[in-house]
């Protein structure tokens, strides 16, 4: 039975920078994510003047409830959107001048539901270029804090950005929330937050934040859950194979390990036990309909192995998908017609019938997603390639090498 070793979660890396900079003392996170995403949060910690000490198994980070130690700073937030969104809201809560600048990909990703929301709670922010993306500017002078309405139906890292914010403002939040998706995320943020000395309370769509600050403390970073659904499908597409993903079960924090309930609807043994996860192929792949609007970053893994099921496979409810690092929606319809299989697509739907794809070069647009989810189709279609199979290093360097291990594991 292979025991997969999946790098630490990035949702929860990022969240744990967030925290640990924002604690009184310094924070020790276990185990966290390496990669282009994490280490260029971390990089844009140390911009704004944070320490953070960095070995192989842990982090340390020096908290400055007051915000950043230099009052002037350009940061390049890479690709990653966490970092792109939640640093914004980090140092608005300080005293200072601070620009932003991001990749091209992360240029073209939204963000004005956010700022808006930032603005509306009176920070001085400006869009350089193109209204609601990067480049932009914070002229931080601290948050009062108060009410503020948020649509956070393209992303929840908007949500989490301001829960984040909350207890840095003089006088807390009062956040109403108009539209949710990924609502599994947020609940990772809310746990966080608890472990970290704060605790929010909840009303409907109202979220309350107490202010007083975080206290620092060492925090453990599970393995990432989005990036084991790739190994999960693995085991379910192959008769007889078995993978286990240690510190990975019952008391996960993140919603993506849904997935494979997605897995065991369609003839998947799965068991989610206390200490980890494991899924095994039974030779039998269903076709099926299924919402994955909160657990959309799946959402490409299942395309890929769906035309391997035994009737159509209908995606819905992940409109959110096309602001991703691309639109996945269409980057997937797109590989698996180069790949012979018939597909067809709405606003925010997808349906897969089922073939036997020939071999083809995977368009990736750069997104870690589609290779790794296509690395999978992969396991039984001989002569798959992608124009830019580095882009994995966004979250998991290395992926390949993981992934040919696995193959030999399971004699695919």
């Amino acid at each position: 039975m292979p025991a997969v070793a999946i790098p630490g979660s990035k949702s929860i890396t990022a969240r744990a920078l967030f925290l640990a900079a924002a604690a009184d003392g310094v924070t020790t996170l276990v185990r966290p994510l390496r990669s282009d995403d994490t280490e260029g949060f971390a990089e844009g910690l140390v911009r704004l003047g944070y320490r953070v000490g960095r070995t192989p198994d842990a982090w340390q980070v020096d908290g400055r409830p007051q915000g950043p130690a230099v009052t002037e700073a350009d940061v390049y937030c890479r690709d990653g959107a966490t970092t792109a969104r939640f640093l914004p809201a980090l140092v608005a809560a300080g005293h200072g001048t601070y620009r932003f600048d991001a990749s091209p990909q992360m240029r073209r990703r939204p963000l004005g539901p956010l700022t808006r929301a930032l603005r509306d709670l009176g920070v001085d922010l400006r869009h350089e270029e193109a209204e609601g993306h990067h480049p932009l500017t914070v002229r931080a002078v601290g948050v009062e804090g108060g009410e503020v309405t948020l649509d956070a139906g393209q992303s929840s890292q908007y949500l989490t950005a301001l829960l984040l914010l909350g207890p840095l403002t003089r006088t807390g939040l009062r956040i109403t929330v108009t539209d949710l998706v990924s609502a599994p995320y947020v609940e990772i943020t809310l746990a966080m937050m608890r472990a970290f000395g704060v605790e929010v309370a909840r009303e409907g769509d109202v979220f309350l934040v107490p202010p007083g600050g975080y206290r620092a403390t060492t925090y453990p970073i599970e393995p990432d859950a989005s990036t084991a659904s790739y190994f999960f499908a693995a085991a379910a597409l192959t008769p007889g194979a078995e993978v286990t993903v240690p510190g990975l079960g019952a008391g996960a924090l993140q919603g993506d390990l849904g997935f494979v309930d997605v897995l065991r609807r369609m003839g998947a043994d799965v068991n989610v036990g206390a200490e980890g996860t494991t899924v095994r192929g039974t030779g039998t792949l269903r076709g099926l309909t299924v919402a994955m609007r909160d657990i959309s970053d799946t959402m490409p893994t299942l395309a890929a192995i769906a035309p391997f099921a035994s009737g159509p496979v209908r995606i819905e409810d992940v409109a959110n998908t096309r602001v991703k690092e691309c639109d996945r929606l269409d980057a997937c319809a797109e590989n698996l017609r180069r790949l012979g299989i018939g597909v067809s697509t709405g606003p925010d739907w997808i349906e897969i019938h089922p073939g036997t794809p020939a071999a083809a070069r995977i368009k990736t647009h750069g997104d870690h997603r589609v290779v790794m989810s296509f690395a999978v189709t992969g396991l039984r279609t001989p002569g798959i390639s992608f124009d830019d199979p580095g882009c994995v290093r966004k979250t998991f360097p290395g992926f390949h090498e993981a992934f040919a291990e696995l193959r030999r594991d399971i004699g695919c």
